[in-house]
């Protein structure tokens, strides 16, 4: 007497598995492509905090090299303090440096008031070929905006203050008594006349 195996389950079964599978490898490739592309936003924004946190700085440099040009004028002390000093050049060059060294170029650099910059990227690496058409080319932007706040207040000097006295300058609760004659060493750096940090 013959006996007949049921072969007809497990060829029904067979399509569904492989049309599971062939759905987990897809599922697989498309977190893959959506990690592809978070990374490369992530490499964009990181150039553009960088970006605008260098371009920021060296504004912040200039302001302090007005200061210390105009120590003995204590009257353009608050236009310096307040990022109206003049003859400031324009600081979007570092930004321009900072984002290359990001792997990304600046779309665009433009002050923001006076006292900051904001700048946009772009990420010179594409997201890279995956199961997403058009991702081969595609490129992320990105923005970043940087402020300079001052750290130092001062009283202006008395109407009959002796020539060459120096107001007290006050820097988040330090007090310098600042010396004309003394070297430029000792007198407060960029970092103690005023904070760079990214916008809230």
């Amino acid at each position: 007497m013959r006996k007949f195996h049921k072969y007809g389950d497990a060829g029904q079964a067979f399509p569904i598995y492989i049309t599971v599978v062939g759905g987990l490898l897809f599922l697989a490739f498309a977190y893959l492509a959506v990690g592809q592309a978070a990374a490369n936003r992530n490499g964009a924004q990181t150039a553009a905090d960088a970006a605008a946190l260098a371009a920021a700085q060296d504004r912040r440099d200039q302001l302090t090299g007005a200061w210390i040009e105009d120590l003995l004028d204590p009257t353009k002390w608050k236009a310096i303090f307040d990022g109206a000093a003049e003859g400031l050049d324009d600081s979007c060059w570092r930004a321009q440096q900072l984002a290359a060294q990001n792997d990304a170029a600046v779309q665009g650099c433009d002050p923001d008031g006076l006292l900051g910059y904001t700048v946009e990227v772009q990420t010179t690496d594409t997201v890279g070929d995956s199961i997403v058409p058009g991702t081969e080319s595609m490129k992320s932007k990105e923005t970043a905006t940087a402020v300079i706040d001052p750290r130092c207040t001062f009283d202006p000097l008395a109407e009959d203050a002796p020539e060459g006295t120096l107001p007290l300058l006050t820097c988040k609760g330090i007090e310098w008594e600042l010396d004309p004659e003394g070297p430029v060493e000792l007198l407060p750096q960029p970092e103690d006349l005023f904070d760079v940090h990214l916008a809230d």
